[in-house]
């Protein structure tokens, strides 16, 4: 019984992961941000109307997947430039913590646009991005790092914002409906996550329903954040059996197969310097392999963890710079942010406060009053 309290209480505790999930929706829509920007000049080339991946085919293509993308909803180069810069937007907010609820429904939606409007590009960093994106929607990120946070110390007043924004989002997802650009199980997903913020909202007025709405939403938080651990972690370990079972990885020189394309070589004077070594590429072949097959099992020891964790993210560095897989690397990055601890995470917190305290202010420009006027002689 003494257990399955335990397992209870961690499951219902409101504080746990709690600067986890804010650091990997940070890091999301960072991330994403900086690809969305980046991609700009070449946004049409990629998603939009220049696009080789035709807007037929991309219909077709959704049609036999039953997935949607809002790219799809009307054609022109008026609606992709709308869109585009709401996406902009919608990470801007995401990233700042604003309406953290709403914003991870709309980032999520954003992603899975882009990504099924044109699935052949982003190296498979798309496919973390949407991952992650499906399990944030689940987490609560914003009780942290956040102007939501921020608004909740704040004295209580009406909420105007809100209401406005679920009116506009049910009133889309109406027209998606009936239209039928959402049908299926996306479209009963979308209208049960809309109709859970209305339950939210009524129930925040009375306290016993607030206290059994709030339980429920920690233990969905809870699980969304281990589902993304193990999502991980399967990653991580499909990768590694999968490498186990080549020959180039048997005998050592993977990574010197994997470093010989030349449209993965954006530096090939740093890459021959590596691939010129054979004893650093044998050891860089069988440390990945070690390094992605241990990861899932080194999880539950905190103090390997951390370090496996430090390993795989330079791994995913030089991947990034080697290889040329920035979205990849990026996106493989934010999610093993979850796996940081709570302690290093909250001396960065307070190490930033330091630094924000310490740094100089400008100067308070003193503005000089106006001298009285004389008083005129009494006549």
């Amino acid at each position: 019984m003494s257990a399955v309290r335990r397992v209870l209480n961690w499951a219902c505790d409101p504080h746990r992961w709690r600067y986890q999930s804010a650091a990997v929706r940070i890091g999301m829509a960072l991330s994403w941000l900086i690809l969305l920007l980046h991609e700009f000049p070449r946004r049409g080339s990629i998603w939009g109307p220049n696009a080789p991946w035709s807007w037929e085919l991309a219909q077709r293509q959704l049609t036999e997947s039953g997935a949607f993308s809002v790219l799809l909803w009307w054609r022109g180069g008026l609606w992709f430039e709308v869109f585009y810069g709401l996406a902009v937007a919608v990470a801007v907010a995401l990233l700042l913590g604003w309406r953290t609820r709403t914003m991870s429904f709309l980032f999520l939606i954003c992603v899975l646009s882009l990504s099924h409007r044109n699935e052949w590009v982003l190296n498979a960093g798309d496919t973390v991005y949407r991952l992650t994106a499906c399990y944030l929607v689940l987490m609560r990120p914003g009780r942290v790092w956040s102007l939501d946070a921020r608004r909740a110390r704040r004295p209580a007043r009406p909420d105007r914002t809100g209401p406005v924004l679920w009116t506009l989002a049910g009133l889309l997802l109406t027209y998606a409906t009936l239209g039928a650009m959402v049908t299926g199980g996306w479209a009963l997903l979308l209208w049960l996550y809309w109709l859970a913020h209305a339950v939210r909202a009524i129930g925040a007025r009375h306290d016993g329903v607030r206290g059994t709405l709030d339980l429920v939403g920690d233990i969905v938080h809870n699980a969304a954040v281990v589902m993304l651990m193990v999502q991980v972690c399967v990653v991580y370990a499909t990768a590694g059996w999968y490498k186990i079972q080549g020959r180039q990885w048997q005998d050592g020189s993977g990574v010197y197969w994997g470093l010989g394309l030349d449209w993965l070589t954006p530096f090939p004077a740093l890459t021959q310097l590596i691939t010129a070594h054979a004893l650093l590429v044998l050891a860089l072949s069988y440390g990945t392999v070690i390094l992605q097959v241990a990861f899932p099992f080194a999880v539950f020891n905190r103090r390997l963890k951390n370090v496996m964790l430090a390993l795989m993210i330079a791994e995913h560095i030089g991947i990034g710079v080697l290889m040329g897989l920035f979205s990849f690397s990026l996106s493989m990055i934010v999610a093993d942010l979850v796996f940081l601890p709570t302690g290093f995470l909250r001396g960065a917190e307070e190490y930033g406060r330091r630094v924000v305290r310490r740094a100089p202010r400008p100067p308070k420009v003193l503005r000089r009053s106006r001298p009285e006027a004389p008083a005129r002689a009494a006549t």
